[in-house]
């Protein structure tokens, strides 16, 4: 039976371009409309694994898909990192000054900033997905709705492509993530990463003797980022990312002490640090 693989989107979504590279050996691909949806399918066991992105070299942490860690059994077992490249799709190549509205995610909008300003008669509208925004178009059928979207989306939909490289900067990457059930414990010598999500007192401090400890085992933190606590306001917890495999000894003896230092630890990856692909 073939690995059942769920990404947000379609054929033509980047997630579905990072699928290719975490699982080279043919899998079922299954499109779900959202990242949630992604999470729960995984969650429930209707697929294998998940594919979510969780870091953008330009706009940083991708907070939904911290917020469904945080939330969920799930736990990143592997990771790719793969080009972004914007493309101004549509039903006919139109001149841009015809264009009335332009759909895309957020993130792809907040990254093609310029573009969009010099196109100031048009409204910006937020898709659920990149691809989703191209097959709203293409159901649409009107020339002056447009989308920000991969070349890869625009060939899967028959769209045209109006103009490519539309972000704000040419070298732009996206960091994607395997998610399943089970947290991998097969290092084998490889460079490793662990990430995990913790919680201090909320007092003068409390933030330095939690990360201390990291100092003075020379752990590397390589990621450190702070989301909001639900229905907790002005609370928030801290997802990290260190460099090192769990069951080592200064690993595991640094995440014992801080253990006592915080109010809450939670582990939600252990994976390999290069491009990784899933068995």
């Amino acid at each position: 039976m073939a690995t059942r693989v769920a990404y947000p989107g379609r054929e033509g979504a980047h997630s579905a371009a990072a699928c290719d590279r975490l699982f080279p050996n043919d899998p079922e691909l299954v499109p779900l409309p959202n990242f949630s949806a992604v999470a729960d399918a995984v969650a429930g066991g209707e697929v294998d694994f998940g594919v979510l992105p969780i870091e953008s070299s330009l706009a940083g942490p991708v907070a939904e898909t911290h917020d469904l860690l945080y939330d969920s059994p799930l736990s990143i077992v592997a990771q790719t990192v793969i080009p972004i490249h914007h493309c101004l799709v549509g039903v006919a190549n139109v001149p841009l000054e015809q264009i009335r509205v332009v759909h895309s995610r957020p993130i792809a909008l907040d990254q093609c900033r310029l573009f969009l300003a010099s196109i100031p008669w048009a409204t910006a509208v937020a898709n659920a997905t990149t691809v989703g925004a191209a097959q709203e178009i293409a159901a649409k059928g009107d020339p002056s709705e447009v989308a920000i979207a991969s070349e890869r989306a625009a060939h899967s939909l028959g769209l045209e492509v109006l103009a490519y490289d539309v972000g704000d900067h040419p070298e732009a990457f996206t960091r994607f993530v395997s998610l399943a059930t089970y947290t991998r414990l097969d290092c084998n010598g490889e460079d490793w990463r662990l990430a995990f999500s913790f919680v201090t007192d909320h007092r003068p401090g409390a933030l330095f003797r939690a990360l201390e400890p990291f100092y003075r085992h020379s752990i590397d933190l390589v990621e450190l980022v702070s989301r909001p606590i639900p229905h907790k306001p002005w609370r928030y917890r801290f997802d990290a990312v260190l460099a090192g495999f769990p069951l080592d000894p200064v690993v595991s003896e640094t995440l014992e002490e801080m253990c006592t230092l915080t109010r809450e630890l939670r582990v939600f990856g252990s994976y390999p640090a290069h491009d990784g692909t899933v068995e």
